[in-house]
């Protein structure tokens, strides 16, 4: 195991992959020379050459086309959006095109692609840079959609979402860019669609992804002080959603908190919730309690307002210990 912060653990699974198969090759704006917005490419154009790392003129919808099409011929491209917000410019190519191939052709052609963005807040970076859009895209049959919280995590789920067959949107927390952990230096894979116990506990489940794992880990440490221990969950992956290790958890605490940095409305835990009220309702000793950023653009300059952190999840799960 060697530590290695969160992007570097990124580009460490990019270069073996590419590596390992020369079908790979990354594709998007200034992934060459100048190795992508926040470094994730760093050195590969060097190393494989301009062929394999791709720079494109700024054209969204031009680089996921081009994706798509060299994908459904053999190859397997690891698309780089720099930031999430800019999906939506593309999203007839995901949503109507990539997501659909397989489905479309009856199974004779397949989309096996990577699209890599950065989400979330934590820079004030603003409105328009700094959103969590999860759950726009676990909405679409034919995506896989992953959120990986960690630097061990992010390259072993990277590097299955490079073999997997069909489209994976690879959603990276900006936040977590300079995070350090500990990462296997070998060749390693980790399962999409299997959530993760980052802590055990009894009393109470805490569901969550991406930057909020974090958040949530540091509450449940506050409420061990206060004699409550939490179980934390990592989702990992939003679609396929991993409801087994969720409702297994749910069984043991009977109590359930869903945390996400995204917008609370029509968010992940509006779903998480809804699976365990039709199917374990018989389980709960309270209601579901959903902790998400309000109903409203990320704001410049009050983000450490506007974002839930520790102190809101502590509170959500003191509400729901109160039944």
């Amino acid at each position: 195991m060697t530590e290695s912060r969160y992007i570097k653990a990124i580009a460490q699974a990019l270069d073996e992959e590419m590596a390992r198969d020369e079908t790979v090759y990354i594709i998007g704006e200034d992934v060459g020379a100048s190795g992508g917005a926040f470094g994730g490419t760093r050195g590969l154009l060097d190393k494989y050459g301009p062929l394999r790392v791709r720079d494109t003129p700024i054209s969204e919808a031009a680089i996921m086309g081009l994706a798509l099409g060299s994908a459904v011929k053999g190859l397997r491209p690891v698309v780089e959006i720099m930031f999430a917000d800019f999906l939506p410019m593309c999203m007839d190519q995901i949503v109507n095109q990539i997501a659909k191939t397989r489905y479309m052709f009856g199974g004779q052609f397949h989309a096996p692609m990577v699209i890599r963005s950065p989400g979330g807040g934590g820079l004030n970076a603003g409105p328009q840079h700094s959103q969590s859009l999860e759950a726009w895209f676990a909405h679409v049959p034919g995506l896989k959609v992953v959120v990986p919280s960690t630097p061990y995590d992010a390259k072993g789920l990277l590097k299955s979402a490079i073999r997997d067959d069909d489209p994976v949107l690879f959603l990276e927390n900006k936040a977590l860019y300079a995070m350090k952990g500990d990462v296997p230096d070998g060749d390693y894979v980790l399962p999409i669609g299997k959530a993760d116990i980052k802590r055990p506990g009894n009393d109470v489940t805490i569901v969550s992804l991406s930057r909020m794992v974090h958040q949530a880990l540091a509450a449940a440490k506050i409420l061990a002080e206060r004699g409550i221990e939490a179980e934390v969950i990592d989702l990992r992956t939003v679609s396929p959603l991993d409801k087994e290790t969720i409702f297994a958890s749910v069984e043991k605490t009977s109590r359930l908190v869903v945390a996400h940095e995204a917008v609370k409305t029509a968010g992940i835990g509006a779903e998480i919730s809804a699976l365990v009220s039709e199917e374990m309702i018989d389980c709960l000793d309270g209601p579901v309690v959903r902790v998400g950023a309000p109903f409203a653009p990320v704001p410049f300059s009050l983000e450490s307002d506007y974002l839930p952190g520790p102190a809101d999840v502590v509170a959500a799960v003191e509400k729901v210990l109160a039944y």
